[in-house]
């Protein structure tokens, strides 16, 4: 149970979810149509598109989830660990998605499925770095687990048990961090188009540099 929320871990939290839920609303509206920021949609319209035998579209999504997990893999790669710990590499993982949804920006402008395929990519390694911390799951891409711990959470004091205020503030803010995101890419890229992508990637790039530094700084 969180006793104690350091800052870093909230705003970090907060930042990755708002631009996961940017990305996503854009990838939705986008020439595709395809979310790219969780998997469970997608597994279950390639079951459909099995059905359909709709090969092309089953293709596509594969290619996604595919990318996905390999996002996910450079996350285990670079971090080794599910837990949240000041010191690993964070900084390098949030570079490395900066990188990969600048070139995802460049293939979305040019109407390449491979855009969607690089977010996807992002999307899972942003996901995995970010698993746990003090035995609460964090997770900043999709909110089915977060909307089912806040859901349990209530339900847990409803009956009796304390109420656990900080994983509350902590899930809470992810959940209203996500939609705000969405909010705001969705409404961007109406009015601009797919450049609008290149304000999530400067935003991770940023939070990169600025934890490596105080990483460094921590060290000296």
């Amino acid at each position: 149970m969180l006793t104690r929320i350091p800052g870093w871990v909230m705003i970090g939290s907060v930042l990755l979810a708002f631009c996961a839920g940017y990305i996503n609303c854009i990838a939705f509206l986008g020439f595709a149509g395809n979310a790219v920021s969780h998997v469970t949609g997608n597994i279950t319209l390639m079951a459909q598109l099995t059905i359909e035998r709709a090969w092309y579209p089953l293709w596509q999504l594969t290619l996604i989830v595919i990318s996905f997990l390999v996002g996910a893999m450079i996350s285990g790669m670079l971090l080794r660990s599910e837990a949240l710990k000041l010191g690993r590499q964070y900084g390098l993982a949030l570079l490395i998605e900066s990188l990969l949804l600048a070139m995802a920006t460049l293939l979305f402008l040019n109407r390449a499925y491979g855009g969607e395929w690089l977010a996807s990519m992002a999307c899972g390694l942003q996901n995995a770095m970010v698993a746990t911390y003090s035995g609460s799951v964090i997770r900043t891409t999709h909110l089915t687990g977060i909307v089912s711990d806040i859901g349990a959470a209530i339900g847990s004091f409803m009956v009796g048990e304390p109420l656990r205020t900080r994983q509350l503030t902590l899930q809470g803010a992810i959940a209203g961090s996500f939609f705000t995101g969405a909010l705001s890419g969705g409404w961007l890229f109406g009015a601009i188009g797919y450049a609008v992508l290149l304000a999530p990637a400067l935003l991770v790039g940023l939070a990169g540099v600025l934890y490596s530094l105080m990483r460094l700084e921590r060290a000296a």
